[in-house]
């Protein structure tokens, strides 16, 4: 069984750089066809796709944020991370970490619990 947890500070000041891990368990982050992926929502809205990095390494970044992100993953120890540069308020969210199959119409199958971050002085 596929378990995923975020970790995060809690509190970033604007313009400061978020940094999220995902741990991931239950299987291998190598696996053909797993698109491991970063997912956040902010108070009131929808769910906003923020990028992932694909089993062999490939990487999908949401193109409003893409000058700010970078996503990896480090296999060995079965993690991959969220970088956001020069966040703002507007980057308060609750951010997921996701496992999605069957690209390219992934399916989320496999949630973390979600971690809140805060942007603010």
């Amino acid at each position: 069984q596929v378990q995923l947890q975020e970790s995060a500070p809690g509190l970033v000041k604007p313009s400061q750089t978020l940094s999220l891990t995902c741990t991931v368990s239950g299987v291998s982050m190598t696996m053909d066809d797993y698109y491991w992926t970063w997912i956040r929502q902010p108070p009131e809205k929808g769910l906003e796709t923020i990028g992932y990095i694909a089993y062999d390494g490939r990487t999908y970044y949401n193109p409003s944020l893409k000058s700010r992100i970078s996503i990896s993953s480090d296999t060995s120890k079965s993690q991959f991370t969220l970088q956001l540069d020069s966040a703002t308020p507007e980057d308060t969210a609750r951010y997921y970490c996701v496992l999605g199959t069957g690209h390219p119409d992934l399916n989320f199958g496999s949630w973390g619990q979600g971690t809140q971050v805060t942007v603010s002085s």
